[in-house]
């Protein structure tokens, strides 16, 4: 059976990688204290899904094998399995508190597979066969996948053959009957050193003239040519110090890479798409829309995990009766609950394309990222609320634990009787990290502009709303020609 152990994953992961952080090289990264807790996220996938609880959601049977594989390498051939798409993504939520890496290359997937169908119907090209044949090597190797589009962009008032570095945009700069060179970069690559491939697409709509740009491919993380900057995150620092009570959430992380193609050859049958402009907003969309509809389930899973940690410190502090924190409470899950509403409706709505895979709802995809955007902000600050100022002004673990001073912290941090001025401690500090720490960015942050920025999402919404049939509806009811 295709499924790879937590040990075996990350065994996998151990090969050199042209890695930098803090401006020096990294080696071994698997062993890096900042980095570790991003891979034992990815670890835990693998962990879950050997567990016979779980299979149901996170493992599913291949159409293209018959095997039983993980669910994040499954193309969608169900509403069932746009369902439990989501609800597996609440449970990882749930169990890690962090973002979970692995959902990019997993909505790539299942975008390209239709498009890659529709571009061979349409011009007689080979990418749809091409694909089938990576992705079960993906499938059988249990391989974790990431998926790259956003591009660097240069100025953003010009299209990408009109900026002054034509590299601003990822693009082909040679190619021969073998492949295609390639040169740019990618950045806010989620899981991208952890990943053992990515795909990669264009970050636009493209247009004629624009042939260059408009290519897809896959190509293994560490291939020669490809340069990855760990990106900064606020707090992470702490990971490098002594203990681990400062870091928050100190079992699990999230990470995002700069990626840098330097003249980087991908063979021709790794080329998915090459110049067919009038398809790359098709992909675009796909992916957007798969990606948007993921985030009805894992920000709802790390939701639930700070709904709870803001339940507990109120108890913590004796204020677990007060109203004015049941309320906040209330609201909270409110929010959470809405979130997974709109995960599971635009799921529910979800239909068949051509090539036979199946795909959400466009329009309540883009509702529900939409929402995104706006309510882990409120969470989080009612989680704030909650837990009172302290959570930014909490003394260091070093002043918790120093012998002189530590049993005046530990007894001026006291609160209620049985309550443990240690669990208070973690507590606190996990609520920083998930609200302005290094998990803010993948619960807060990438909450905004995850997907899309707002706008992105608005202007989809602009174009599924079919205000032209609505103003049929009011016309029938009035009457009116």
């Amino acid at each position: 059976m295709p499924l790879k152990t937590s040990e075996e994953y990350l065994e996998s992961i151990k090969r050199p990688v042209n890695l930098y952080m803090f401006g020096e090289k990294i080696k071994e990264f698997w062993n890096h204290p900042i980095i570790q807790p991003s891979i034992n996220t990815v670890m835990k996938i693998y962990e879950l899904a050997q567990k016979e609880e779980y299979k149901d959601l996170l493992t599913a049977t291949s159409h293209l094998t018959g095997e039983i594989i993980n669910r994040f390498t499954h193309i969608h051939q169900s509403v069932d399995d746009l369902i439990k798409k989501i609800k597996m993504q609440r449970l990882l939520g749930q169990q890690t508190a962090c973002c979970f890496q692995r959902c990019v290359g997993f909505d790539a997937a299942n975008a390209l597979y239709s498009v890659t169908y529709e571009i061979d119907e349409n011009i007689g090209t080979n990418y749809h066969e091409r694909f089938k044949k990576y992705w079960i090597e993906v499938q059988n190797q249990d391989l974790m996948v990431d998926g790259a589009m956003t591009d660097t962009k240069g100025d953003r008032s010009k299209r990408p053959a009109q900026q002054p570095d034509p590299d601003a945009y990822l693009r082909i700069v040679d190619e021969n009957d073998e492949g295609i060179i390639v040169r740019g970069a990618k950045v806010h690559q989620t899981g991208f050193l952890n990943s053992h491939k990515a795909i990669i697409m264009p970050t636009l709509t493209l247009r004629p003239g624009e042939e260059d740009y408009a290519i897809s491919f896959g190509v293994d993380t560490n291939e020669k040519g490809i340069t990855l900057v760990y990106g900064r995150q606020s707090c992470d620092t702490r990971k490098m110090e002594e203990g681990k009570l400062d870091i928050g959430n100190y079992k699990y992380g999230g990470q995002e890479i700069f990626v840098i193609f330097d003249n980087v050859f991908i063979p021709n049958e790794n080329i998915f798409m090459k110049g067919e402009v009038k398809f790359s907003g098709d992909l675009v969309n796909r992916f957007a829309g798969f990606h948007r509809q993921s985030y009805g389930g894992c920000k709802v899973g790390v939701g639930d995990v700070l709904i709870g940690a803001s339940a507990l410190i109120s108890e913590y502090n004796g204020t677990e009766r007060a109203s004015h924190i049941r309320d906040k409470l209330v609201e909270m899950v409110h929010l959470n609950e809405t979130l997974y509403s709109c995960g599971i409706a635009c799921s529910s709505l979800g239909f068949q394309r051509e090539a036979g895979n199946y795909e959400m709802d466009m329009l309540l995809a883009n509702v529900c990222k939409q929402n995104v955007t706006r309510f882990p902000y409120e969470i989080g600050r009612l989680a704030e609320d909650i837990a009172g100022g302290i959570i930014c002004t909490l003394p260091s673990e070093a002043d918790f634990k120093s012998e002189e001073i530590g049993p005046l912290i530990s007894k001026y941090l006291s609160t209620c009787e049985g309550i443990s001025p240690d669990d208070r401690y973690k507590l606190l500090r996990f609520i920083e990290n998930l609200t302005m720490g290094v998990a803010s960015v993948s619960y807060r942050t990438e909450s905004m502009h995850g997907a899309g920025s707002p706008m992105t999402q608005r202007i989809m919404i602009s174009r599924q709303a079919n205000l032209e049939e609505k103003k049929k509806l009011i016309k029938k009811i009035l009457d009116i020609e």
